[in-house]
């Protein structure tokens, strides 16, 4: 298919009369039939490589993508464009995961959205050797490699799947890679012959900054707010801080919320939409917010704690400006931020007599016989675990993860458990009911689509509920409760249950060995990051081509607008979209009188150097104005 009809499908479906960078180039390289790899920076445009190629191709493309999240969003935005799609993911029923393979086996299904660790079972395995697949997408593909910092083990299952589906290409696509893991990507994911796309990381919209901390985080935090309007997202590391602070800006006057692992799914799922539609200015998070939000108009994003890689802060950093206009990214330190970070390493690799420890605490804990235990599982509560031996949580977690990569245990993550219902009433009662809509609605639905409700508890899937009814999801587990109150059913809403499976048998603890893979290399990248965070924070050059470097572009310009290049001074006054339209005029009218100008010629009344500085970035940034190519501090009109 030649560049004009993918152009044409890209206006049918997304309304957009051309593509963006280097996207053109990867889809061309995917419907050729050839493996391809596309780093694309956050909001590159990653979802349309794939999805306007499996538009043009017979058959089904098969979207490997580790977020639950973001498989939600995508589906629901490809069946709002009429196109046909199905996800699967944890806490769906056997029956409904049934359901959307037969779906995607014998419909005209386009797309299939699976978790890696789907790609494991034997059903799955089975039912995807009689769809027609078209092409296999990975999103997110540095996890497949052990030296990205986000590895997942269950990504090496890619590789089965492609010897089931000889002569389907495979398309990965990541945002954060260094250049040995763009080598490593390739190799696991079984590369007939290297096909790299690479768009720039560099985001002209977005200003890097490091803020010392004077007083405290709080304060810190509210005079960011205060200079830069609009949504922001405020990223830190503990649980018990998003809430604190999340609080303390609720009491000062500033909509906020927090969110973090430990919420209820439908808690997430209100507090992200309250975001989205901008009914919450702030998001106050861990690092389990942010991926698969489409919310392109973040004008700030703060760190409390320094992350531990720059892969995970320029990901991060990276979800502010996404609409191209300017946004910031203050990274909050203070004179403990060096020993902290390098606290974490010995809590993430902690030593091997501490981790043989661990194993023989968890035998115990579990009650496992010395030579027993190979393939059973167990319910593991990590909390009442550490609370027994005296283990710190974040440690002893780091020794569990491991003895899982080690091959000696499988660690499942707590993972929510799926609801269940039974009624409690008899059927010829429930005609006498006098319920609400909704109420009414979701228990009807309950007896359509499952059998046995009256004699035993079954599994359902709030998600599913509300897709089918057309409602949000907060709205089913509301009336489940409510129905749950009134006596009609008994409602076991999901739990977080961790498991442990004994891979192998209970072995005496100095057995335990770790292999240099799993221990000392990985501590020694882990090291290296932790280094390159460290310098980032206490350098005097551009955060960006720092940040650019780190991730092989070498020859990236300063960009102008971090807090480095503007001598070490952060912006101190907020503009609007009006002064930026006001200034606008002003500077135009300006150059069409006097032609080109150094830029610290145009003065402004009323105007301070940094609202210039913004609007003449703006400006550059849309095209309107230019640089002198001998000398960028000479502008003129365009």
């Amino acid at each position: 298919m030649n560049a004009s009809d993918l152009r044409a499908v890209l206006k049918k479906y997304w309304g957009y009369d051309d593509f963006r960078g280097i996207q053109l180039e990867i889809i061309e390289s995917i419907c050729a039939g050839r493996d391809t790899l596309g780093l694309m920076p956050t909001g590159g445009g990653k979802s349309i490589t794939f999805q306007v190629p499996a538009m043009t191709m017979p058959g089904l493309c098969l979207v490997v993508s580790p977020l639950i999240a973001l498989m939600k969003d995508q589906v629901a935005n490809l069946k709002r464009k009429g196109i046909l799609a199905q996800a699967i993911y944890t806490g769906m029923s056997h029956d409904e995961v049934l359901i959307a393979l037969d779906n995607c086996t014998f419909g005209h299904y386009k797309f299939l959205y699976v978790s890696p660790e789907r790609l494991s079972s034997e059903l799955f395995m089975a039912r995807v050797r009689r769809m027609d697949i078209s092409f296999i997408a990975v999103d997110e593909a540095h996890c497949i490699s052990q030296w990205g910092f986000d590895f997942r083990p269950a990504y090496r299952t890619i590789a089965d799947i492609r010897r089931i589906l000889p002569g389907r290409p495979v398309l990965a696509l990541t945002a954060t890679a260094t250049p040995e893991v763009v080598t490593d990507i390739q190799r696991q994911l079984q590369f007939k012959e290297p096909n790299v796309f690479k768009m720039s990381f560099m985001r002209k919209n977005l200003s890097y900054n490091v803020k010392r901390i004077r007083g405290s985080a709080e304060e810190e935090i509210a005079t960011l707010l205060n200079t830069f309007p609009g949504a922001a997202i405020i990223y830190t590391r503990s649980r018990q801080k998003t809430e604190a602070i999340a609080e303390w800006l609720t009491t000062h006057g500033t909509a906020a919320t927090f969110y973090h692992a430990g919420i209820r799914h439908a808690d997430k799922t209100l507090r992200q939409e309250q975001f989205q539609h901008g009914d919450i200015r702030v998001m106050v998070a861990t690092n389990a917010f942010g991926m698969g939000i489409d919310k392109a108009d973040v004008r700030l994003v703060i760190h409390v704690d320094v992350p531990d890689s720059p892969e995970a802060y320029f990901q991060e950093a990276g979800r502010a400006g996404r609409d191209g206009q300017m946004a910031h990214a203050c990274l909050l330190v203070d004179r403990r931020s060096a020993s902290v970070l390098h606290n974490r390493i010995e809590e993430t690799f902690p030593p091997i007599a501490y981790v043989r420890r661990v194993y023989e605490d968890m035998c115990l804990f579990l009650q496992m016989a010395m030579g027993d235990g190979e393939g059973v599982t167990r319910e593991f509560d990590i909390r009442q675990f550490c609370v027994n031996f005296r283990h710190y949580p974040n440690r002893a977690y780091s020794a569990l993860m491991l003895l899982d990569r080690a091959g000696y245990i499988s660690w499942q993550n707590p993972e929510e458990s799926r609801s269940r219902v039974m009624f409690v009433m008899r059927r010829d009662e429930l005609y006498d009911l006098h319920l609400k809509p909704t109420e009414d609605r979701v228990m009807y639905f309950i007896l359509r689509h499952h059998t046995g409700v009256f004699s035993e508890y079954v599994y359902i899937s709030e998600a599913h509920i509300a897709e089918e009814l057309g409602v949000a999801e907060t709205v089913v587990s509301e009336a489940l409760v409510a129905l749950s109150r009134q006596h009609v059913i008994r409602f076991i809403p999901r739990t977080f249950v961790p498991h442990i499976t004994f891979v192998s048998r209970r072995i005496e603890p100095e057995e335990i060995t770790l292999q240099p893979s799993i221990y000392q290399e990985r501590r020694a990248q882990m090291e290296k990051r932790i280094e390159t965070m460290i310098s980032y924070i206490n350098s005097p050059y551009c955060r960006s081509t720092l940040l650019l470097n780190y991730f092989g572009e070498h020859n990236a310009k300063e960009c102008g607008i971090c807090d480095n290049c503007r001598g070490g001074i952060m912006p101190e006054l907020s503009i609007t979209d009006a002064d930026i339209s006001r200034l606008s005029k002003v500077i135009i009218e300006l150059l069409k009188q006097n032609g080109p100008t150094f830029v610290r010629d145009i003065k402004i009344p009323s105007a301070s150097p940094d609202q210039i500085g913004h609007t003449l970035h703006e400006l550059l940034l849309n095209e309107q104005i230019a640089t002198q190519p001998d000398d960028p501090t000479i502008v003129m009109l365009k």
